[in-house]
């Protein structure tokens, strides 16, 4: 008899539990998504502002649609642990295209500290990775107040120690698409 309440408990407290974290992931998910939309960068998750359509254009034009890429998927998503994509796998233009904006949509939510400057944070974050970002003089002089950041940005054309000229055209015409003069 006593093993039989103590197998109840443990079944009420399990399910207990298991309510308890789906209601966590949704307050979670709330939470990122008020953050993605008080960015600044996302007026609403179907109505992007003008800027954050011009990073995805260019992001666009200068990663192509990942076909067969290994690791990456759609416009150069690096597929993560549990994420449900797999290796060489080929998504169709629509799904790349939400892909990308979410990405984008979680990095700009990411800088929106920077203000103005967070797009052309995230697009940069996009292509290197944050941690590239944290390390970088761009970044640094951004938390410090000053924006003169061109030469730095345009620093980040290098790929295993070389200059590569695409990404040079690269990150100039992303500074000059997004960047935001005071």
């Amino acid at each position: 008899m006593d093993m039989r309440k103590s197998k109840k408990r443990i079944h009420s407290a399990t399910q207990r539990l298991r309510i308890l974290s789906r209601v966590f992931c949704i307050c979670l998910i709330l939470i990122l998504s008020y953050a993605v939309i008080s960015s600044g960068a996302v007026k609403t998750t179907c109505n992007y502002s003008p800027e954050f359509e011009k990073a995805v254009a260019v992001i666009k034009k200068y990663e192509g649609l990942h076909r067969n890429k290994g690791i990456l998927v759609g416009y150069g998503h690096k597929i993560l642990a549990g994420e449900p994509y797999k290796r060489n796998q080929n998504l169709s233009e629509a799904e790349a295209d939400k892909l990308l904006r979410s990405d984008l949509a979680k990095l700009c939510a990411k800088y929106r500290s920077f203000g103005k400057d967070s797009l052309l944070l995230s697009a940069l974050a996009y292509n290197c990775g944050i941690g590239v970002v944290a390390k970088s003089t761009m970044y640094k002089n951004l938390l410090n107040g000053n924006r003169d950041i061109k030469k730095s940005y345009l620093a980040h054309c290098k790929y295993r120690g070389k200059t590569l000229n695409q990404l040079r055209r690269r990150r100039i015409e992303e500074f000059e698409t997004l960047f935001i003069p005071d």
